[in-house]
């Protein structure tokens, strides 16, 4: 068997393994058994299944939620000569015979797929012929509809590894809270005992954590001019509204900081290009909503500036996680205005219909699925909303519906269809109203996070799962203690 420590050097250029890394791996490569992986942002999760693809004799079947996530995983493997590919939507229909033939008969060792490729008839009688060593599912804390980004056909884990042949199996994350860890493993189809959880807690030292509380948008600026006076090289500013975000955009320009804007209303094209140059150096300030961060693999981002309360401890988590992955020290601010809550309180409402509006759209698109095609979304919120332009409802439906294979094609696309039944999650008021519930108290507790005395880092580990972790010496709330 290759020695991984080898494979390490040839294909990635490292000399040695970082935290559970080779934990990880000898478990996978040696005992034959199944591991769940938590680990921070930045933290080297794709490692833990790409060496021992390399190893394995069969191919590994990488279950990934994210189209861009996977395009830019599997271009930066092809870089490194590792034979991988993808599989997804975008990819036309006799790419996709090719490539999975390719994995069948082995000249592709790594093959990644999103989880709704399993609905796919010709995909399962295709892929059922390969030998797969591994199955890796990646962004694990979709399993679980406790977790901050539910996907429907990951709940299907475990009839996909059955259909597999339950190969051995690794799941990655790095936000899962003890609850969510729990339903990953039943999920999974794996007994407790079977599987190993393996955590590094919230390692990552150089980032200094801090937050500010400020009342409106003067303060909210002269914070960020404070961070961008102080701190040279690459950052991002998060926000939540668009709208917000072009207004400082605007101020920031007038100002002479010359940035990129990414967020999910501009034109892919747009998206790209704005990334790239910001990968490539080129742009070193992006202002962006969550919409922006997925793949953003540059080690270089001194700074990470959330200008507006995000929605819970799991997406800030993941956000600050862009700073500083090359080890260097790098700033993660959050900026706290009381009237930034409101804002979320009223995203979360409206990210969480209730079942009367799931059937409602149901029976609207049932009914008259030709005239919304032909009509547009608009004519779709008109009839649903009343013209209210905040209530995104509209949007939160099409796009649960798709998620649970209800849907094909698009209303942008003018081919949207109906192909299967509302499920009956969506018709279970009780069930969307303790969803409802949950999204809040993942508000509240970043509430608590900002109005909390303790160490900032043990917060967040204790948030996770992780109790007993030291003060990190390195935020507000440690220099409030060195100094009393």
């Amino acid at each position: 068997m290759p020695d991984p420590k080898q494979i390490l050097k040839k294909y990635f250029n490292f000399t040695s393994f970082k935290g559970n890394q080779e934990q990880i791996i000898n478990r996978l490569i040696s005992s034959n058994g199944h591991c769940i992986v938590l680990m921070p942002t930045g933290g080297g999760k794709s490692l833990c299944y790409q060496i021992p693809a390399l190893i394995f004799e069969g191919g590994t079947i990488v279950i990934s939620p994210l189209i861009a996530l996977m395009q830019d995983q599997v271009d930066t493997l092809k870089k490194k000569n590792i034979p991988a590919d993808f599989i997804n939507s975008t990819v036309p229909p006799e790419k996709r015979k090719i490539v999975l033939n390719n994995f069948v008969r082995g000249k592709v060792k790594l093959l990644y797929v999103t989880p709704e490729r399993f609905r796919k008839k010709e995909f399962i009688q295709q892929i059922t012929k390969a030998t797969i060593s591994l199955l890796a599912v990646d962004e694990a804390h979709c399993i679980s509809e406790w977790g901050h980004d539910f996907r429907p056909d990951y709940s299907r884990i475990a009839e996909f590894r059955e259909l597999l042949k339950n190969p051995l199996t690794v799941a990655l994350t790095a936000t899962a809270t003890p609850d969510v860890q729990i339903n990953i493993i039943n999920k999974l189809g794996i007994n407790e005992n079977e599987i190993e959880i393996f955590h590094q807690g919230i390692q990552r030292p150089n980032l200094r954590l801090e937050t500010s509380d400020v009342i409106d948008e003067k303060e909210t600026l002269q914070e960020i001019y404070s961070v961008l006076e102080k701190y040279d090289g690459s950052g991002i500013i998060y926000f939540s509204l668009i709208k917000k975000l072009e207004k400082f955009s605007q101020i920031l320009n007038d100002k002479g900081y010359r940035h990129g804007v990414y967020h999910g209303k501009l034109e892919p094209k747009i998206r790209k290009q704005t990334q790239r140059m910001f990968l490539s150096g080129k742009q070193n300030l992006i202002l962006a909503t969550n919409a922006f961060g997925m793949g953003i693999d540059k080690p270089d981002i001194r700074f990470v500036i959330h200008a507006e309360v995000p929605s819970s401890i799991e997406s800030y988590y993941q956000e600050i996680g862009r700073a500083g992955r090359d080890g260097k020290d790098s700033l993660c601010m959050l900026l706290y205005n009381q009237e930034d809550l409101y804002t979320q309180m009223e995203f979360i409402k409206w990210a969480n219909p209730n079942a009367d509006y799931y059937s409602g759209i149901y029976n609207m698109l049932n009914a008259n699925i030709e005239q919304v095609n032909s009509l547009g979304i608009n004519y779709l919120r008109e009839y649903m909303s009343f013209k209210d332009k905040n209530d995104f409802r509209v949007e939160t439906v099409l796009a649960i519906l798709d998620r649970y294979g209800v849907t094909e094609g698009s209303i942008e696309n003018r081919n949207l269809e109906l192909v299967a039944e509302l499920p009956q999650e969506l018709e279970d008021d009780a069930r969307l109203e303790d969803k409802l519930l949950r999204d809040n108290k993942k508000l509240l507790s970043v509430v608590n996070y900002f109005n909390s005395d303790t160490c900032r880092r043990t917060f967040i580990s204790d948030y996770f799962g992780f109790p007993d972790e030291p003060p990190c010496g390195n935020c507000d709330i440690c220099d409030q203690g060195s100094q009393s």
